[in-house]
This record gives C-alpha cells, structure tokens and sequence, in this order.
C-alpha cells in the first residue's frame, strides 16, 4: 500500500511541476531535455518503490500511475469547469495584427520564437496575423487575415 500513496504523491508533483513550467517548454524539448526527462524517470523510479525491486512494487506504481492519468483525463472531460486546471487554457499572443507582448512576457516566449512559428506557418509579416493563439499544448495557431475582395 506504501507504494500506492508514493505513487500518488508522486504523480501529483509531477503533474504540478509540468504545469508551472509553462506551455513552450513541454512543447518543445531540446536533447538535453529530453535527457532530464529521462533521468527524471529514474529518480521518480527511486522514490515510489524506495528498495522494492520486486515486479509485484513496479506493477502497483505503473498501475497507480495510469490509473491516476485516466482518472484525471475523465475529470477533465466530464466537468468543463476543471479543464483549465487540469490541462490550461490558450492565450491569445496577436490580436488583430498587434502582439501582445505582455502575453509573451507572461508566457515566457520570446518575439524571436513567435516569429519563427509564424514562418513556419508560411507568414513572413506578423501584421498580417488576425489571431495568433498559444494553444494548452504549446503549439500555435495563426489565423491570417482575409482581405476583402
């Protein structure tokens, strides 16, 4: 039962520390990260089974764990209230052409970064953006403006 009330808490933490970290970064993982990440899992690893190396102690912290994301992936579907909570809401980076710098401050992006998303896109001129949108996940959405013909 220890291993379960580890797991748990463990889940939570994590659940909690990808959160604060922000949108772009889960977005966008460098090798580096990727390799924290990694390490990441070791340590949790250490923490939720402590010297239980039996595969009885590993089958209990996976299956608290998934039991956990499908619990709380049903929370956010079932009440729309929680969704902001449990998953974030976009954030509206350009309006009408303008960049909201204040967003990006807040966000942690840089123009430089929106600017390359926005080439990505195939958009040379962020003024010609109506709507550019940080979604939950961390990527972005451009809606070009339409000129009138």
């Amino acid at each position: 039962m220890e291993i379960v009330v580890r797991a748990t808490v463990i889940y939570f933490f994590l659940w909690f520390l990808l959160r604060s970290m922000g949108k772009r970064e889960l977005a966008e993982v460098t090798a580096f990260e990727l390799v924290i990440l990694v390490v990441l899992g070791d340590l949790v690893q250490n923490g939720v089974t402590q010297e239980d190396m039996s595969v009885t102690g590993s089958a209990l912290a996976v299956t608290t764990m998934g039991l956990l994301a499908v619990a709380t992936s049903t929370v956010g579907f079932k009440f729309k209230r929680t969704r902001g909570v449990l998953e974030g809401h976009p954030s509206v980076v350009i309006r009408h052409g303008d960049v909201l710098d204040d967003v990006l401050h807040l966000q942690r992006i840089t123009r430089t970064e929106l600017e390359e998303e926005a080439r990505k896109n195939g958009i040379t001129d962020l003024s010609d953006v109506e709507w550019a949108i940080l979604e939950a996940d961390g990527s972005f959405s451009f809606l070009k403006s339409q000129d009138p013909a």
